[in-house]
């Protein structure tokens, strides 16, 4: 089955960014190894502005935290669209997405943040979004807090083989 991303992007009203974020260190944005696209961290940034900074459990509510992870999804999905050259008929799916959660130490719901990039890849993809995930809670020690973002999401995606 081919997925028609484009077309169900643009029902659901969301315009994929046309530039990615800049990269702050010696990484690539997304790596295909086989049929996988591996992409790097995203964050809740759009044309270069911050949009969703703060810790969950510290004056930042749930929804605001969903927010933050859909955007990193639509930056995820952005960074897959530039892989695959505009063509998602190339996509197959989402295959793992793994969020981290800028929280206070005392937060506990995390998996309910994530799910706003969780519930964003099955409203795109359908089933074929439907994927493994981690969600952690970080309170310090992950180099995207130095700007405070709320959340950064990291994806595997499965591309059709003849990428």
């Amino acid at each position: 089955m081919t997925l028609n991303l484009k077309a169900r992007l643009k029902e659901l009203g969301i315009e994929l960014p046309d530039s990615a974020p800049k990269l702050g260190a010696n990484f690539l944005p997304v790596k295909r190894v086989g049929n996988l696209l591996y992409v790097s961290g995203q964050v809740p940034v759009l044309n270069g502005v911050d949009q969703y900074v703060g810790k969950l459990g510290r004056g930042v509510m749930i929804e605001e935290g969903q927010a933050a992870a859909r955007l990193c999804a639509v930056n995820m999905l952005a960074q897959v669209n530039r892989a695959v050259d505009g063509d998602f008929s190339k996509v197959a799916g989402c295959v793992r997405l793994g969020g981290f959660v800028n929280a206070a130490e005392d937060f506990t719901d995390h998996p309910k943040v994530i799910n706003g990039a969780s519930d964003l890849m099955v409203d795109v993809m359908g089933e074929a979004g439907r994927h493994t995930r981690a969600a952690v809670g970080a309170s310090r020690c992950l180099a995207a807090w130095q700007w405070n973002w709320r959340t950064h999401i990291r994806a595997r995606v499965s591309a059709i083989a003849s990428l």
